[in-house]
């Protein structure tokens, strides 16, 4: 959907972290010592975050965007509440920091290991930045979290060369659709590549995918590869 969303100027932004302590909704975090917009779905388009910067670096725009989501924002908000309640003061957790990886020619593992072809994280589709320099002009995979455990040569055969998100139907009780569907609008995306199981509830996975680039209004191509339970690739199609 078009609608009103706050914009973040980078080159402007100084990191001071005005704006996420004055966002309501939890929308913005400071990462790598910039403000960054966490999910559109977290963000009301009220704009309290705009008076309280002092550089000017905040502003509105109306663009595709997934809607408001007010029951989402309660969700992030109570996990947010209870992981400090399980935290010692001061402590902070890392693990949706955006990271990109730059991987050697030659392997400097140990011998007998496989290098990790990975090159960004988070991966999980629900923690994922909706914009990111590596989303730029990126071939994407798309994986049923199953799949990278079904399938032997997963890293070689699918991870290589392609930015990674991944998640489960069955056990995310979100509809990817709407996060998916702000990546391909907002990103210039060459390809995209599914890789899911052949077991029905992996079917979601692919309809989501399939709703997400129709609504995005882009013409990505998508490939579609369906692998079985015991590690074999029993079919692919173009969608």
């Amino acid at each position: 959907m078009i609608r009103k969303i706050v914009k973040i100027d980078a080159e402007k932004c100084n990191g001071c972290g005005a704006c996420a302590k004055a966002c309501l909704e939890d929308a913005i975090a400071i990462i790598d010592g910039k403000a960054v917009l966490l999910r559109d779905d977290y963000c009301d388009g009220l704009g309290n975050c705009l008076p309280v910067c002092p550089m000017d670096a905040i502003g509105f725009e109306e663009r595709e965007a997934a809607a408001f989501d007010e029951e989402a924002v309660k969700r992030n908000q109570e996990m947010k509440k209870q992981g400090a309640m399980s935290q010692p003061i001061g402590a902070s957790c890392s693990g949706i920091k955006m990271q990109s990886f730059a991987r050697p020619a030659v392997s400097n593992t140990m011998a007998g290991n496989v290098q990790s072809e990975l090159r960004q994280w988070p991966v999980q589709i629900k923690l994922a930045p909706v914009q990111a320099p590596y989303f730029d002009n990126a071939d994407v995979l798309i994986a049923a979290d199953c799949s990278a455990y079904a399938y032997g040569n997963f890293h070689a055969d699918f991870i290589r060369g392609r930015v990674t998100l991944i998640g489960c139907p069955k056990l995310d009780a979100v509809d990817y659709s709407e996060k998916l569907t702000a990546i391909f609008a907002q990103n210039n995306i060459k390809s995209l590549l599914l890789a899911r199981m052949e077991v029905p509830c992996c079917g979601g996975m692919q309809k989501a995918v399939q709703i997400a680039r129709d609504n995005s209004g882009k013409q990505i191509p998508v490939r579609v590869v369906t692998i079985s339970a015991q590690g074999q690739i029993v079919k692919e199609e173009i969608v």
